[in-house]
């Protein structure tokens, strides 16, 4: 068996494999980070970095290949083309565990749902691990830390390479564009990519979905899905298993009987937080915690590290780290959680936005703009002339110096970027950080 990349994913899949027998390679285009060379030095697992040996890759019975390689990669064609089955590391994984899968994905809100259904299973007790997109590899527990349940966040990329995988219980959010450059551009392929979370469920398992998001609408429709479904919405609409009440009441309904919270009871602000907590008390209550459990879980959830993540007052001017907002929703449901003037900073590797989407709000709500990106151009040509201010920014240190200077008494500076962040960070976590970092230098 090959492992292409030799990331958290990819080095995970390899101690699994390694683990039950199987005659292992992993080849890594890049430099693999100290600490998973460490992992596979210490089990005498040969491997590669800088490259792909064609000789050594093709000659597998299947490839595992981590989620950020593209199927254009040259090496992943060539795979394709001898007929080597490709797989996702959750689907090598789900070979050798029957516990119970929790699987969320969506287009926005993923981390925060799969976090919160965590947090509550934790609460009630529950053997539980976070794994998928967040925390570690699945493969990885299921080969040295196996639980009775794990709480999985799926990326359309993980998607694509699951086959055989089955989630007991399939979270979907809501669809819209994103990550369209990896499928040519094709909304549809995208959709089916997220669709994929359906595949194998029966009668037994459950599929949550956003009841209003009209993609899912149309696709559950057309695909009338094996599984019982649980659709929600933040409309009273009492013939959904999930709604919020005329009365402020978030009810939820499931075959243990109906339970009812006050929304006040959410620690996290703002409307998609009640849709992603909709989503995760239905999951959690199907995954078996106790009523009580879910009402402390969701008082004590604090949400999720850069994601409407506040981070300092400085000389009044709120800060907000909402560096995980990779596209135009994320960004969306930023700016309708904030109340104050804003100066956003956004900008990086353009993912195929319509920025006309946020026009009308950023006018609404936007004291200033501040571009944070290698090539601004797309930028500029939707918002120039349409708010106070835009200026440009290469660097965090920049971009905050600028906004500190637009700012006024009273506002916030909101970092919500609607792109990727490679063209100037290593990830969005690297930007979200160093966002962190530039303003408690103002503040000392």
């Amino acid at each position: 068996m090959v492992v292409l990349g030799a990331g958290e994913s990819g080095v995970g899949a390899a101690v699994l494999a390694w683990v039950k027998g199987h005659e292992v390679f992993v080849s890594d285009s890049g430099t693999i980070a100290e600490k998973y060379r460490a992992m596979l030095v210490e089990r005498d697992i040969p491997f590669e970095e800088g490259g792909h040996t064609e000789a050594n890759i093709l000659s597998a019975d299947e490839i595992v290949k981590s989620p950020g390689i593209p199927d254009t990669a040259p090496i992943v064609r060539a795979a394709v083309e001898r007929g080597i089955p490709i797989l996702s590391e959750i689907e090598l994984a789900g070979r050798y565990t029957d516990a119970q899968m929790i699987c969320i994905t969506g287009s926005n809100g993923k981390t925060t749902t799969t976090s919160l259904i965590y947090h509550i299973l934790r609460e009630a007790g529950m053997d539980v691990g976070l794994a998928g997109n967040i925390g570690r590899s699945l493969a990885l527990q299921v080969a040295e830390d196996p639980h009775a349940c794990y709480v999985i966040e799926l990326s359309s990329f993980q998607l694509d390479n699951m086959y055989r995988f089955k989630a007991d219980i399939a979270v979907l959010l809501n669809i819209t564009p994103d990550h369209l450059n990896r499928y040519g551009g094709e909304m549809q392929r995208y959709v089916d990519a997220k669709l994929r979370i359906l595949h194998n469920q029966t009668r037994a398992d459950a599929f949550i979905y956003w009841a209003d998001d009209p993609i899912l609408r149309r696709e559950v429709a057309k695909r009338q899905p094996a599984a019982t479904c649980y659709p929600f919405s933040d409309a009273d609409r009492p013939e959904l298993t999930g709604r919020l009440t005329a009365d402020g009441q978030i009810c939820i309904k499931t075959p243990r009987g109906t339970l009812s919270i006050p929304r006040t009871a959410l620690a996290l602000r703002g409307t998609h937080n009640l849709y992603n907590a909709l989503a995760a008390i239905t999951a959690a209550r199907l995954a078996g915690a106790d009523d009580a459990s879910i009402r402390r879980g969701l008082e004590t959830f604090r949400g999720v590290e850069h994601r409407l993540e506040p981070v300092a007052r400085v000389a009044d001017v709120e800060y907000i780290n909402d560096s995980k907002a990779t596209n135009i929703d994320s960004c969306r449901y930023a700016l309708q959680s904030v109340e104050t003037p804003i100066v956003l900073i956004l900008g990086g590797t353009d993912k195929g936005n319509d920025y006309g989407e946020i026009e009308a709000m950023v006018r609404a709500k936007a004291r200033g703009l501040v571009f944070l990106g290698v090539d601004n151009r797309k930028l500029h040509a939707a918002f120039d002339g349409k708010v106070p201010t835009t200026c440009d920014a290469r660097s965090m240190p920049e971009a905050i110096a600028h906004a500190a200077r637009i700012a006024r008494p009273g506002d916030t500076v909101l970092l919500s970027p609607c792109c990727a962040s490679f063209d100037l960070f290593r990830n969005y976590e690297d930007r979200g950080e160093q966002f962190k970092q530039c303003v408690r230098a103002l503040s000392s």
